[in-house]
């Protein structure tokens, strides 16, 4: 009895995160919650932009790969971050130099602002450097012109600032999207 009564309530919890619309890390993977439909549009494509087809179907995350204590491995791209390009920052409502060491990650990593205005030590080519979550790289939502008619980002995304690849000193040939370790500060 008690193993059914058990077994119940953990169906309950997992059926009631689903109707809220997120997704669980399963045996250490996240799956697609759902898929949006590509609407095409004005996309800027500054910093080499992923604009969205029409009718394609792109993968929404609200989870992101679990996050280990010293190096959560990612993908690095580049954003500007500067007035012209997105809205606002969501963080703090601002507009911020591309020189700056600032940052955006995917949906499930952003966790519902719980790392704004925070730092994250950022690995790459053999170096490190702090910089600060300003924003989300928006998992779930895309293709809209409140996106820029981009895609929604992967699951697994630290959008980063110019300065931040300069830090690092990884090669123009190279920026767009590397893979890094990350961790919080």
């Amino acid at each position: 009895m008690a193993k059914c009564s058990l077994l119940a309530l953990v169906m309950m919890v997992l059926l009631a995160s689903l109707n809220m619309g997120y997704c669980y890390t399963l045996l250490g993977t996240c799956t697609p919650s759902g898929y949006l439909t590509g609407r095409r549009g004005g996309c800027n494509r500054e910093n080499d932009s992923d604009c969205c087809l029409a009718g394609k179907k792109y993968p929404q995350y609200y989870c992101s790969p679990p996050i280990t204590d010293h190096s959560t491995k990612a993908h690095m791209t580049i954003n500007s971050f500067e007035e012209g390009g997105d809205i606002p920052y969501t963080c703090d409502g601002k507009y911020h130099s591309n020189n700056e060491m600032i940052v955006a990650l995917s949906t499930g990593w952003y966790n519902r602002g719980s790392r704004c205005l925070k730092n994250i030590r950022i690995n790459a080519n053999g170096r490190s450097v702090l910089a600060k979550v300003v924003d989300e790289c928006d998992s779930v939502n895309g293709c809209d012109a409140d996106h820029d008619y981009q895609q929604p980002c992967p699951n697994n995304i630290v959008d980063a600032s110019p300065a931040v690849w300069k830090a690092l000193k990884i090669s123009k040939s190279q920026i767009g999207d590397y893979d890094i370790t990350w961790s919080d500060a």
